[in-house]
C-alpha cells in the first residue's frame, strides 16, 4: 500500500524532484567555484555543461505539464552519470592518473579532490549522486507512464 502511494507521488511529482536536485547541483557548484573560489576542473566544467540544461528543461517541463521531457533530459543525465563517475573513480585512485591528461584546458587535475568528506565524498561523487537520483527518477516516472496507459 506504501509503495503505490510513493509511486502515485513520484508520478505526479517527479519533475518538481528533478527539478530541485539540478537547482541543488547548479547551485552547489555555483558556491564551491565562486564562494569557497575552487577552480572546476575539465570534467567538472562537462558535468556543469550536462546539469545546468536541467533546471531549465524541468522548469519548462513543470510550466507546461510536459509528460515527456524526461526523454528529452535523460541523454544529457547518462552522459553526466558516466563522467561523473569516472572522475570519482580517477579521484579514488582506482583508475591512473597517467590514463588520462585533464589539466590540458584547465590548470586544475582531474584526479585532485579539491573536497574530499569522511574520506570518499568528493565534489564529482556529489555530482555522481545527483545525475544518479535524476535518472532513477526518470526511470520510474517513464515506467510509470507506460504502465499507466
Amino acid at each position: 500500500m506504501h509503495i503505490q502511494k510513493s509511486l502515485k507521488l513520484i508520478d505526479r511529482q517527479g519533475d518538481y524532484a528533478i527539478w530541485v536536485i539540478a537547482i541543488a547541483a547548479m547551485l552547489g557548484s555555483l558556491y564551491f567555484s565562486e564562494v569557497r573560489g575552487l577552480p572546476p576542473c575539465t570534467l567538472c566544467w562537462y558535468q556543469r555543461i550536462l546539469i545546468y540544461p536541467l533546471v531549465a528543461i524541468f522548469a519548462v517541463a513543470i510550466y507546461r505539464k510536459d509528460r515527456v521531457a524526461a526523454y528529452y533530459a535523460m541523454p544529457l543525465v547518462a552522459i553526466g552519470l558516466i563522467i561523473s563517475f569516472y572522475q570519482s573513480l580517477l579521484q579514488w585512485g582506482v583508475i591512473k592518473e597517467s590514463l588520462v591528461n585533464c589539466t590540458v584546458n584547465s590548470a586544475v587535475s582531474c584526479s585532485s579532490a579539491q573536497v574530499n568528506w569522511l574520506g570518499f565524498i568528493t565534489i564529482p561523487f556529489m555530482s555522481f549522486l545527483a545525475f544518479l537520483f535524476i535518472a532513477l527518477l526518470i526511470s520510474l516516472r517513464v515506467y510509470l507512464q507506460k504502465i499507466n496507459k
